[in-house]
């Protein structure tokens, strides 16, 4: 992954996670796999693990520990209301900008 999609996702990956994680818990190694299985091969665990703390910080995922099979029990995330308007605020982020790159790129004002 080159440096600008390096920085690009910087930018969007908490967005990404709160997607991924819309109608579906899911524990930290569980994302990774679900975001390499949708092309971000390059993205780091422990940069995920880094963001899950973040979004738990800030409140925008309820967090249960579940037991594990193998080793200790696992953090589960689920998207809570506070992060459903988090999410919201992102894709219409992400529309507006979308729209406004789509018409730098085809030369227009």
């Amino acid at each position: 992954m080159g440096k600008q999609m390096t920085e690009m996702l910087k930018g969007t990956l908490e967005g990404i996670v709160l997607a991924l994680l819309t109608g579906k818990p899911a524990y930290g190694y569980e994302i990774t796999t679900l975001l390499r299985a949708r092309g971000f091969s390059d993205i780091a665990e422990g940069t995920v693990y880094a963001l899950l703390v973040r979004i738990e910080q800030k409140g925008l995922v309820d967090v249960e520990k579940r037991p594990s099979e193998k080793g200790p029990p696992r953090k589960v995330y689920t998207l809570n209301a506070q992060g459903e308007k988090e999410l919201d605020e992102f894709w219409n982020t992400w529309s507006f900008l979308s729209e406004r790159l789509e018409q730098l790129r085809k030369g227009g004002k």
